[in-house]
């Protein structure tokens, strides 16, 4: 087994663990203050989400925007660095435009975009911790073997992997997140077998670190330590215990980044003191280095969506989310391979170790060095243009900011509207602004800013939808159409889109094209569930009984696939199957239909749904005695009556008891049984429909009482005698 072994004669090292100052150092650095923000975002963001958004866009202009332009600066500041990462400085970073053009005219790709930056962000996280923790221990004195390096960087991507599984398992809630769709029982189990390799780990490799320099000498280490379990381990411990659910983007892009990035600007500007001290003729200036970096980090990610709005008419809150994940995405390629210990340039400056490596410029000239040399010198020009640069920058980030505080007054129109006036082709300020118009009285004011955002996003159900029901309301069913056919040119595979197209042709009496619109539906997905119920409802009411049970079928299939919570209400699901049945009845397909009722009576059953359960019964039993399985259809009369009784429904009762007397009387019973049944329908004649049923009872109730011939007064005067007699025949 490796030992772990102090540094000898090196007391300087020993002496100078700390950067700034312990409480710097701790609580910014190493993370000390994460159980406080945590608890204070857990329990206060609920409660006030407008003003936690406001917060974090305002630390976002002073925290996370410098934090990137901090990784930008350290890459290209020098210009040998340019040319020592110039993979990543020039190739990758172009790719990283390139990209975020192609995004902009390709919305598809966001959603991919987006989750490898909820993804990659914790993980990001933890190298970044997992890097401090080392830089502390090797401050410290402490120089650990190859086996304990590996199990501390072995529970730094442990934990990193208990935050993964809980992202990735089961379906994502989020539409701009595509999860792995994790099985939940293997994701809550690994998480439990991941858990317990982390404390593993952890134990072994903090156990040589304590034995070769005490717990004093390891707070920083520790610190970080706990950091990392309480950003990634306890709250997937607690979502597994409490069934609590985090979201990605949330976790991602909330406090945890405020806190990171503020630990990023702690040790880049440290390094970039040192850096400056050990350069001849360089001096470090603090808030020269921190002006760079906001109006840097402003520059990075506000000036692109705006640009993007302005000029090109693309959704402002669709252009944001693409520059933050790729700058994001830019910022962890570029971090992961400027910033590692085993660079002697990086490991003199952060270690104190006492090696002094030369500024050589190793062959980086050229244009680039050259513009940057001029545009950082004392020129006049360049000075000037520096300031103006980010005098402007700070200025569109203050706009910027009130436009924000503006965009979230949900409850104010002359705010949104505001907001608006700065930069209108925002779907999402449009969608609160019509809502806000709406609820004040201002219908064409709301219909005007729906149709603002969907121009500003074509591809966005939501504004679609919200004009397409205010359209319906208003009887405007042709420019409601109209307007399905224009989303269609944008999304021509939105299923959702093609069903509300039938609904509205249906509307409008253009009965072929709702058929047409739901079969386009179906075979882009099959599974589109209401499409298959409204194309199965059509052709039931076209009179094309075969085809339309075909498409009950599908549906009820995919009913029956689904989690029970997910179903729709047993009585929809049953009359479904009564449907269905029927439509197989009436296209000669008897043993599916007797199929289709008997399940119809199962669920029914079940469901405690009595008079569907009747319903199903006597249909049933109705097509038995069509095919002369008269045994068969005798007891299923015989306990619809009973469930009519039951539940005292007179309707059922005098319909049922019509039909069990014809029944009777075809089947062959003795006449005093089928003339009680009629008696006891007329009784209940009230409930029964005007015109054909009451002349049927009419008609059937003078024949059979013919053929009682003297028993037929005794039945009028009492006939439950004969009833029962009648509900206890057997085959």
């Amino acid at each position: 087994m490796s030992t772990l072994r102090k540094k000898q004669g090196d007391n300087s090292a020993a002496r100078s663990v700390w950067l700034y100052g312990p409480g710097l150092d701790l609580v910014v650095g190493c993370g000390a203050w994460s159980a406080p923000l945590l608890l204070l975002s857990y329990f206060s963001m609920a409660s006030s989400i407008r003003a936690w958004s406001v917060a974090f866009y305002a630390l976002a202009l002073f925290v996370n925007y410098p934090h990137y332009m901090a990784t930008i600066y350290r890459a290209y500041h020098r210009a040998e660095d340019i040319h020592k990462y110039r993979i990543f400085t020039v190739y990758t970073t172009g790719l990283i435009l390139l990209t975020v053009f192609i995004s902009h005219f390709w919305l598809g790709i966001l959603p991919w975009i987006f989750t490898l930056y909820l993804t990659w962000s914790p993980w990001h996280y933890s190298g970044q911790n997992y890097g401090l923790f080392m830089m502390f221990a090797r401050r410290a004195g402490a120089n650990p073997g190859r086996t304990e390096r590996w199990a501390l960087y072995g529970a730094f991507i442990t934990s990193y992997l208990v935050l993964f599984l809980g992202f990735h398992t089961g379906a994502s809630s989020d539409p701009l997140f595509i999860s792995l769709a994790i099985p939940v029982v293997a994701g809550r189990w690994g998480q439990i077998g991941l858990g317990v390799i982390f404390f593993a780990l952890s134990a072994y490799g903090m156990s040589g670190l304590v034995r070769a320099l005490g717990w004093r000498k390891l707070l920083p280490c520790l610190t970080l330590f706990s950091s990392q379990f309480l950003w990634f381990v306890l709250p997937m411990a607690m979502a597994l215990i409490k069934g609590m659910e985090i979201p990605q983007n949330r976790y991602s892009s909330g406090v945890l980044a405020i806190m990171h990035s503020a630990q990023y600007l702690w040790i880049t500007s440290y390094y970039a003191r040192r850096e400056a001290s050990e350069a001849p003729g360089r001096n470090w200036h603090p808030w020269a280095y921190f002006g760079v970096l906001i109006a840097g980090g402003i520059a990075l990610f506000v000036p692109g969506p705006w640009l993007a709005s302005r000029i090109f008419h693309h959704d402002f809150t669709t252009s944001f989310l693409i520059f933050t994940a790729l700058v994001n995405l830019h910022h962890f390629i570029l971090d992961g391979a400027i910033w590692k210990l085993r660079d002697g340039r990086i490991a003199s400056l952060l270690l104190n170790s006492r090696d002094r490596l030369a500024n050589a410029a190793a062959g980086a000239g050229g244009r680039l060095s050259a513009a940057y040399k001029w545009l950082s010198g004392s020129a006049v020009s360049a000075r000037s243009l520096r300031v103006s640069a980010a005098l402007l920058l700070l200025a569109w980030g203050t706009v910027d900011q009130v436009r924000h505080y503006l965009a979230l007054r949900s409850d104010d129109a002359h705010d949104l509207q505001r907001a608006a006036s700065l930069d209108s082709f925002d779907s999402l300020l449009q969608m609160r602004l019509a809502h806000r118009e709406l609820e004040d009285g201002h219908p064409q004011q709301a219909e005007a800013a729906w149709r603002k955002a969907i121009q500003s996003n074509p591809a966005d159900p939501a504004p679609r939808q919200a004009l397409l029901q205010f359209l319906v309301r208003q009887n405007r069913f042709d420019e409601a159409l109209g307007l399905t056919d224009a989303s269609l040119n944008y999304t021509p595979k939105d299923t959702n889109l093609w069903v509300d197209r039938g609904l509205l042709a249906l509307r409008l009496g253009q009965g072929d094209q709702a058929v047409n619109s739901w079969s386009k539906a179906i075979a882009i997905d099959p599974g589109q569930m209401l499409a298959q119920l409204y194309l199965a409802n059509q052709l039931d009411h076209e009179g094309k009984a075969g085809a339309a049970a075909e498409h009950y079928k599908v549906f009820l299939g995919a009913i029956a696939r689904q989690p029970a919570a997910k179903r729709p209400e047993p009585e929809k699901v049953i009359a479904i199957a009564l449907r269905m049945a029927d439509c197989q009845a009436r296209a000669s397909e008897k043993a599916q239909a007797v199929q289709s009722y008997q399940l119809a009576a199962k669920i029914a059953a079940q469901t405690k749904q009595i008079k569907l359960e009747s319903i199903a019964n006597v249909n049933e039993a109705a097509l038995q005695e069509e095919s002369g399985n008269w045994g068969r259809a005798l007891p299923l009369y015989q306990h619809a009556l009973e469930l009519d009784d039951s539940i005292a429904d007179r309707t059922s009762s005098a319909q049922d008891w019509l039909a069990y007397g014809r029944f009777l009387d075809t089947a062959g019973f003795p006449a005093r049984l089928a003339y009680a049944c009629f008696v006891k329908s007329a009784r209940l004649e009230d409930s029964l429909a005007e015109g054909s049923e009451r002349k049927v009872l009419a008609d059937a109730s003078t024949t059979a009482e013919k053929r009682a011939g003297a028993e037929a007064s005794a039945i009028r005067r009492d006939p439950e005698p004969f009833l029962r007699q009648a509900l206890a025949l057997r085959r």
